[in-house]
């Protein structure tokens, strides 16, 4: 089965940036209307996450997902149990969606707390929108939320 792709608006941020940590190829189009996230995904081959319920008639042949407002939770956890992600866990921009690359800690110098600078050989970079991640105590919260609703993604990274 291919890796998914989707595409959602600002209103399904926190549901995106979960996606992206477990490994998913989701795009957040700003200030988008409906009929722009469809005609977004029709062009760029994804489904559409969307909290509406209304799916345009000319769109009709795009995929789309309607998560529920209510329980973000349950909505990864159906996404997770019918698609496969496009890497592993912790490997895309939380913010932007980019590939993460690997980098030398010292390539972070004035970027980063200079305690990461010292605890860490080598760190992961948004080549895209300029992002540094580490290892830190947000990483190990995140994997026991991410453990709970997505336990069989949550391991890697």
């Amino acid at each position: 089965m291919p890796a998914a792709r989707f595409i959602t608006d600002t209103s399904l941020d926190f549901v995106a940036r979960r996606l992206r940590l477990l490994g998913y190829d989701v795009l957040t189009a700003r200030n988008s209307r409906l009929e722009e996230l469809f005609e977004a995904a029709q062009r760029e081959g994804r489904t559409v996450l969307t909290l509406s319920a209304r799916h345009p008639r000319r769109y009709a042949g795009v995929a789309a997902l309607v998560v529920p407002r209510a329980d973000p939770a349950a909505a990864l956890r159906g996404i997770v149990a019918a698609y496969e992600p496009a890497g592993a866990p912790f490997s895309r921009c939380a913010v932007c969606n980019t590939s993460l690359s690997r980098r030398h800690a010292f390539e972070a110098q004035g970027e980063v707390p200079g305690s990461v600078l010292r605890g860490a050989a080598v760190l992961t970079h948004c080549p895209t929108c300029g992002k540094w991640y580490w290892p830190g105590s947000h990483v190990e919260r995140l994997r026991a939320w991410l453990a709970r609703v997505a336990p069989e993604r949550a391991a890697g990274g």
